[in-house]
């Protein structure tokens, strides 16, 4: 059941899969795997604990400079995770998004990730994904085409971003102990509330969530204010 001091909406950067693996000396593919397995945990927790939306910073538009083989691995990954996971998300009722420009990923990809857009568009619950997606290039994006309708100001801007038919960002984690954005977010993040965990990613789980909910319903939120 949901708690009316929960956010509405909670964004995520999983951080931690190459540590993980370093520390149990293997491959980063085991660790990109452990990732994919806290994934489903965390989307079965945010159900649990009735939150609206949950959003998932799964490939930044930096990570094509990463080795072709970890690439190749990323991308696997995500094919199997859409063919296992599917059925799932219709069970729970989610509603897939995807954030960023996914269709610079190869057709077959690109293809299962429009059935699954269609297939689950009638959910109640979002699950946004951002894959290939950058929060400077996106703000660029929205501002170019508030230039195009003649008016650039931060209403334009935001009615232009991807996340524009989503609740505001509530709560900003990040996982692996580092204290940064990675260009996630950015515009979204402006009041939203930011916590830093020490977890691997792949360790995260309903309880690492649920302290995280419960940390966020114990601060004042003030927008500027006093």
């Amino acid at each position: 059941m949901s708690n009316p001091n929960y956010p509405r909406h909670v964004a995520i950067i999983m951080d931690g899969n190459g540590r993980w693996a370093k520390k149990r000396m293997l491959p980063r593919a085991m660790g990109h795997k452990a990732g994919g397995d806290a994934v489903k945990r965390t989307v079965e927790a945010a159900g649990a604990l009735g939150l609206e939306c949950l959003t998932l910073y799964a490939f930044s538009s930096e990570n094509w400079k990463r080795d072709e083989g970890e690439i190749s691995d990323l991308m696997n990954l995500m094919r199997r995770f859409i063919e296992k996971e599917l059925e799932a998300f219709l069970a729970e009722g989610l509603k897939l998004k995807i954030i960023g420009d996914y269709k610079a990923f190869a057709p077959d990809i690109v293809e299962k990730l429009e059935q699954a857009l269609d297939r689950t568009s009638g959910g109640t619950r979002t699950l946004a994904v951002a894959l290939n997606y950058g929060a400077q290039q996106e703000i660029a994006r929205a501002a170019r085409l508030a230039a195009e309708e003649g008016s650039i100001d931060p209403e334009s801007i935001e009615k232009h971003l991807y996340t524009a038919d989503l609740p505001p960002l509530d709560l900003l984690i990040r996982t692996s102990g580092e204290v940064r954005l990675s260009n996630f977010l950015l515009w979204q993040a402006a009041y939203a509330e930011m916590l830093f965990m020490d977890v691997l990613w792949p360790d995260f789980g309903e309880q690492h969530l649920r302290e995280a909910c419960e940390t966020f319903a114990k601060r004042e939120r003030r927008y500027g204010g006093r």
